[in-house]
Parts: C-alpha cells; structure tokens; sequence
C-alpha cells in the first residue's frame, strides 16, 4: 500500500480487502512518548504511523499481529506501564485500544477485456471486491495504464484463461465475457468444475445461453451444474445494450448480491451499540 498515515491506511484496507487492527493510545500517565489519541494502524505485513516507536511500539504491533491471527472482528483494551520490563525509562503508563477489523472482501473474476469490461471494472473497483481482470490477449491488456488501476483491480494476462479458474480463492465470483464464444464456453465448463465457485455468470443472449445449456446437456453435465450459470448475467430489467448500460446492469447484480451476504442493519447498529459501552467502561487514567 502506498499510505503513509494510519487515516489514509483504513481506506486502502477497505479496498483491498486487509484485515487491520486501529490502535489507540487511549489514556495515559507520566511520561509517554505520545499522547493519548495517537493512532497507528497494523496490518499483517506493514504498519503505518507511530505511536512512539520503541520496545513499546514492538510489544504492541506483535500483539496486535496476535489477534489478527484470530480472524475476528473484535476490541481490546491493553495496560502498559512504561518500566524497565518494556525496554522504556519513560516512567509512565498507558492503556492501549486494539480494534481489530476482519475483511471478508469478496473476490471476482472477469474474464475479457472488451468494452463492457472496461466500463463495468471502474463501477465495481469502488465497491469491497477484490478484481481479477484477465485477458489472453496482451495487446488489449498493454492499452490498460496500469499505474490508474485502482489498488483492488489485479490485471492478469494468460494464454488460457481456464487455467487460471482454479487459482481463485474458494468462494469466487465469476463473470464471463470475452471476445471468443468457444473461449466463453471453455470458462463456462472449468467453472463448473469447481464446487468452490458459487456464481458463474456469463454475458450474452439468450439464445446465446441457450445454445451454451444445450452443448452442456449434450456433454452429460448434471442439472444442478448446469443450472449454476447465470446467463444472460446482469439485472435484466434494466434496459440497454451500450458498453456503459449493460454495466451499470451486471453491477447493479453484483450490488444486490453484496448486500444480500452483508450483515443486516440491525446487526450493525447492534456492533455500534456495544462499542459505545466499551469506551463508557474504560477507566479515565491508567491502572497504577
């Protein structure tokens, strides 16, 4: 990531998908080598701000990394008393918040690198996806400036994109719509083939999906396989055949899919709630 401050940090996480703990000094006593408030955000690989460097900076950023390994979204309250035992002669004490932010970031799979594409990669690079963009044909890709791609966007080149269908995270979306409709097929069976893959979807006619459930049955795939490809993709509903419009439509389904897996509101409001009694319950100074 490119952030330097904690602020900045959050956000890039949230694109791309990170787990992250926000840590806050929240009260302190003596002599500290920052006052409370000061953040710091901690991922598994990287840090970003200070809270004062040193063996107390060490302790907490190990800790934090700790609780990341949990794998859930949580809070903590922390006493460090700023002595010897901690490599610090400060003299002084602090309580420390760790709040730990789980990303469930969905990943999708785009394969093509046509028009459509390149209208619909933008609308979905601002929502909390992680983007594979494939394409087997490097010309197309070498038009893409790829130092404007937004951080959650990973543009890949492969001679057979199919192969590329089982190196994706289990759980994967997939959206087919490449320029070749043996290619289109090609993906369509390999995504079949992997149970971990729970949304195929491949633009197209209807008769184009037609012919496609057709050659399917033809080569004996079980129903419920079949019945796995969502095709034409897209809300139909919304009408259009413009690059822009018939995007708009395919986000459009991938939104409502997002928030059909989000927690519900009152689930929110609830976490909200519980966060508040956890600062009402800190204590003003640091335990002596």
């Amino acid at each position: 990531m490119k952030s330097s401050t904690w602020f900045d940090a959050v956000y890039q996480c949230q694109q791309q998908g990170k787990s992250y703990v926000l840590v806050t000094l929240l009260a302190t006593a003596g002599s500290t080598p920052r006052d409370g408030g000061t953040k710091m955000l901690v991922c598994d690989d990287c840090t970003f701000d200070t809270i004062g460097g040193g063996h107390l900076e060490f302790e907490i950023t190990k800790q934090a990394r700790t609780l990341l390994l949990e794998n859930a979204t949580t809070q903590k309250v922390e006493h460090y008393p700023l002595s010897s035992k901690l490599g610090q002669c400060c003299g002084g004490a602090t309580n420390v918040l760790f709040e730990v932010f789980t990303q469930h970031t969905q990943h999708i799979a785009i394969y093509g690198a046509g028009h459509v594409s390149k209208a619909l990669v933008p609308i979905l690079a601002q929502l909390p996806l992680q983007i594979h963009w494939i394409d087997n044909r490097q010309a197309l890709l070498d038009e893409i400036d790829y130092q404007s791609l937004p951080t959650n966007v990973k543009l890949i080149h492969s001679e057979h994109p199919e192969d590329t269908l089982s190196n994706l995270p289990d759980g994967s979306w997939v959206m087919i719509m490449t320029h070749n409709h043996q290619l289109d097929f090609d993906l369509v069976e390999a995504a079949l083939s992997n149970q971990a893959l729970p949304f195929i979807g491949m633009i197209g006619s209807k008769t184009k999906a037609r012919r496609f459930v057709t050659r399917l049955e033809h080569k004996s795939w079980p129903a419920a396989d079949i019945e796995r490809l969502v095709s034409p993709v897209g809300m139909l509903d919304i009408p259009g055949k413009q690059p822009i419009e018939v995007a708009v439509s395919m986000a459009a389904q991938i939104i409502q899919k997002l928030n059909t897996q989000s927690p519900s509101q009152d689930t929110q409001k609830q976490a909200w709630r519980d966060n508040k009694l956890l600062f009402k319950s800190l204590v003003a100074e640091p335990q002596k």
